[in-house]
């Protein structure tokens, strides 16, 4: 087993446990830095690791077109490739073919597209995406899935996720024939906004017995409280022993809520995406520092922060490097956001091991404005 259950909270289904990879143990729950290609933008791998990161997310679609498996081969895998030393999981890109490239035909066999960089044609099976992500070394894979757009009809929903459903069965056949020991593969429950798709896609997937399970298809459009009734639904079938992961979400509100309902894992772009406009987050809420009422203020971002970027400039520096448009002040916010990140999920690990997780969410949740 990879997954280890720590601790449940005593009034919530919010759970801490131990997910053990190849590359390092990650303890859950756990918010994973987008590095979309092979990065986190802005950030060093040393800004991660002293920010309290140790599990970042890559993307297969990308990694696919640049720079390609062979350069990915030859470099000795992703870690090597990058210098990143722990854990990584890799999403299989089909949300990316689906929104970002131009698509040409989905199939049984598999998705057609032309690539969004330069529109050039390629097509990737089920068993391509496994392939390539065993070859990029990744600790955590994810198979081929159609997410589909909101809102959807239930009948194309419905035949979406059959073919979600038959990807998933080979991509787990594929595994078991080229996959490192060790290497885990995550099934995607799709069904989009409708709860009787979501039993049936976490039903079929629990009994193919993937490594963790992982929500997909929310995020893309639809309002918070969407998001929660999906996820209240769709976790009651999956299972206790496994690893539960919701893509793509990511404000702190939102990381609460999921996390009293027993989520574990979360990705999304949010604190690097807000760090490159300006936006810091705070336990307040959200700081739009490019605004002209900071320029004055001689303060750092959060007095009780002690990430690099609190302990050594103010709110008006940082203002004046957007403002002169300097690159370090993207970089500034982006690193106190992660930092902030990190902070608050061991935060919410330790509310959970003390039983005083839902006091805690209560306490944030009341003086954060999540605006």
């Amino acid at each position: 087993m990879s997954y280890k259950l720590i601790k449940k909270d005593r009034k919530t289904d919010a759970r801490c446990g131990v997910l053990a990879t190849l590359h390092g143990d990650v303890e859950t729950p756990v918010f994973m830095p987008v590095g979309t290609q092979a990065t986190v933008k802005t950030l060093s791998n040393a800004d991660l690791l002293d920010s309290g990161i140790n599990v970042i997310l890559s993307n297969t679609y990308h990694l696919y077109l640049r720079p390609g498996e062979e350069i990915l081969r030859k470099a000795g895998g992703l870690h090597d490739f990058c210098g990143w030393k722990g854990p990584i999981l890799t999403d299989s890109g089909g949300f990316q073919v689906f929104s970002l490239a131009t698509l040409m035909k989905i199939s049984e066999k598999g998705a057609g597209f032309s690539s969004h960089i330069d529109g050039s044609k390629h097509f990737l099976s089920p068993e391509d995406v496994i392939r390539l992500q065993v070859s990029f070394g990744s600790d955590i894979m994810m198979p081929l899935d159609e997410c589909v757009h909101y809102p959807c009809a239930k009948d194309r929903a419905a035949d979406s996720l059959r073919i979600t459903q038959r990807w998933a069965e080979r991509s787990i056949q594929k595994k078991g024939e080229c996959a490192k020991p060790g290497q885990l593969l995550f099934g995607i429950i799709q069904g989009s906004t409708y709860l009787d798709l979501r039993k049936e896609a976490a039903q079929h997937l629990t009994g193919l017995d993937f490594d963790g399970y992982a929500i997909g298809g929310v995020s893309v459009g639809e309002q918070a409280e969407l998001i929660y009734e999906i996820t209240e639904h769709t976790i009651r079938y999956m299972p206790e022993d496994k690893p539960r992961y919701l893509m793509g979400v990511g404000m702190p509100q939102d990381i609460f809520h999921a996390v009293s309902m027993g989520i574990d894992m979360f990705d999304c772009v949010v604190p690097t995406r807000n760090g490159r406009s300006g936006t810091a987050f705070t336990k307040s809420g959200k700081l739009p520092l490019r605004n002209t009422g900071f320029s004055s203020q001689f303060e750092p971002i959060d007095k009780e922060c002690t990430c690099y970027t609190c302990r050594n400039h103010t709110r008006a520096y940082i203002r004046h490097l957007y403002n002169t448009d300097e690159i370090l002040g993207l970089r500034l916010v982006s690193l106190h956001n992660i930092h902030f990140y990190a902070k608050l999920m061991i935060n919410i690990r330790e509310a959970i091991i003390e039983g005083r997780f839902a006091e805690f969410k209560e306490e944030f949740l009341g003086r954060y404005n999540g605006k």
